[in-house]
């Protein structure tokens, strides 16, 4: 949808004239359904990957942007290649560890209020700009092999909570989802297994859909093992 058109949907707005309104969420869905076939054909070639979630505002001297970096070195190592949302903190790391590590370096980067810009670790063919939350998240969990989650604010429970969501439901097939660093999670988990398990709002099986450790090392061993059983495919 061009820039135009966009202004002449704020215009409709601000004027409060709803016929044009109707029209114009219309024709959105072109805007939504390009931004789908740009996704899916660029990451349908791309290979097993692993998305890294995590802060943007993570500091490059900070122990979780070092863990995101030697996690994302680790499994290029193994033959997976990373995704991240695209962005700067741990989103960098994870596209930097991979960069180092030779492996391919996806970045799905989206356009916000305060001009989130791509980072400089993704490969120049594989960063894709999206305007929809929804059709990134979309991505995230189709090409995805496997969830590497570092502390993070609401984006990142949001795109955790939305896997874990999709998989307890059978909307997708199991992927192996690991959060890293125990003192971080341990208190929001704790909460879960002692509050929503107890009122009966979950099943005790829904514990298993997920894993906390400490390590990196951890972290790519969870993903690795649960492929030594499985094989790797698309999720849906």
């Amino acid at each position: 949808m061009s820039s135009n058109t966009d202004d002449k949907i704020k215009k409709a707005f601000e004027q409060k004239d709803w016929n044009n309104i109707m029209s114009a969420d219309s024709w959105q869905i072109f805007k939504i359904i390009g931004e789908f076939v740009e996704g899916f054909e660029k990451l349908s070639r791309i290979g097993p990957c692993v998305s890294i979630f995590g802060s943007a505002r993570t500091k490059e001297n900070h122990e979780y942007f070092q863990m995101a970096d030697d996690i994302a070195y680790q499994l290029t190592q193994l033959g997976y290649g990373i995704i991240t949302g695209g962005g700067p903190g741990i989103m960098e790391a994870g596209n930097k560890g991979a960069k180092r590590g030779g492996g391919k370096s996806v970045g799905l980067n989206i356009d916000l209020p305060f001009e989130q810009q791509a980072n400089p670790h993704i490969d120049s063919d594989k960063l894709i700009n999206f305007d929809y939350f929804f059709v990134r998240k979309v991505m995230f969990m189709k090409y995805s092999q496997g969830f590497v989650v570092l502390p993070g604010g609401f984006g990142t429970l949001d795109e955790l909570f939305e896997a874990i969501t999709l998989i307890q439901t059978k909307k997708i097939g199991k992927f192996p989802i690991v959060l890293v660093k125990k003192s971080y999670w341990s208190g929001l988990f704790d909460w879960i297994e002692n509050t929503m398990l107890n009122e009966k709002n979950i099943s005790p099986t829904d514990m298993e859909l997920f894993k906390i450790v400490d390590t990196t090392e951890e972290a790519v061993k969870h993903i690795n093992d649960f492929y030594s059983k499985y094989t790797l495919k698309p999720n849906f």
